[in-house]
């Protein structure tokens, strides 16, 4: 059993509660996350730009076996 744990720019680390059965699932399901973090990101800029500048900042992931 494998899970995924979230390491952001900040430096902040995020085990996230879901498990997989393999580590191309959980890897794919980091991948899938980090996306959503940048995506996030983005939508947040493109509401208010003011108070949310743009970065180039990403998330990264690391795949444990639990």
């Amino acid at each position: 059993m494998y899970k995924v744990v979230m390491k952001y720019p900040d430096g902040t680390e995020e085990e996230l509660d879901d498990i997989f059965e393999t580590e191309s699932e959980a890897e794919s399901h980091g991948l899938y996350m980090c996306s959503c973090y940048t995506l996030g990101g983005e939508i947040l800029h493109d509401h208010n730009p003011g108070d949310y500048p743009l970065k180039d900042d990403e998330a990264d992931f690391e795949v444990i076996e639990e």
